[in-house]
């Protein structure tokens, strides 16, 4: 089912968050097949380039993909602890993409990942990272882990497992009114 949405994600999620600006319910999921499937994703928020929001799962907490981006859409508009909430007058600026990621898988050697194709999940104990795959500034293996473990609070003398995944990623067509 990898048939490219008829909605693009990255609209729907604007469309959310906008419907929460201004007072109103969330709009309902695409009914397009791509939003039916279980599924993991991300939702960033930037304005004027600069990350505004970033919230996902690793794996899905809805029944469905379109309710996934709804949870997290809110939730990086709204509840990531890094910035204070979204305003109305703020959405002109704003740019949305949603990152839909695969199932993740382990790896058993780092010269298996590749920061601009894959994501890294690293795992020590009960503390875990994530950094998605072909972000600006994160050109090698060794740096995009080094950023993982530090989000996680695992040290250089921890000893972690490591799985990548890959993302299907959806930005914003240019009509920002969608919704």
């Amino acid at each position: 089912m990898n048939k490219a949405p008829q909605t693009n994600p990255a609209n729907f999620a604007r469309a959310v968050v906008k419907a929460e600006l201004e007072g109103k319910e969330a709009p309902a999921p695409p009914e397009d097949e791509y939003y039916c499937r279980r599924a993991a994703c991300f939702v960033s928020i930037k304005s004027d380039g600069q990350l505004r929001g970033c919230i996902g799962t690793l794996e899905p907490a809805e029944s469905d993909l379109g309710l996934e981006i709804v949870r997290n859409a809110q939730s990086a508009a709204f509840g990531d602890p890094r910035f204070p909430g979204v305003v109305i007058e703020e959405l002109p600026r704003l740019t949305f993409s949603v990152d839909v990621l695969s199932e993740p898988e382990e790896v058993k050697s780092r010269e298996e990942l590749d920061p601009k194709e894959y994501g890294v999940i690293v795992s020590c104990d009960y503390r875990r990272g994530v950094l998605l795959p072909d972000l600006e500034g994160v050109d090698t293996v060794e740096h995009q882990l080094s950023i993982a473990c530090q989000k996680a609070g695992i040290f250089d003398d921890d000893s972690f497992t490591i799985k990548r995944f890959t993302v299907t990623r959806f930005f914003e067509d240019e009509e920002k009114d969608a919704g």
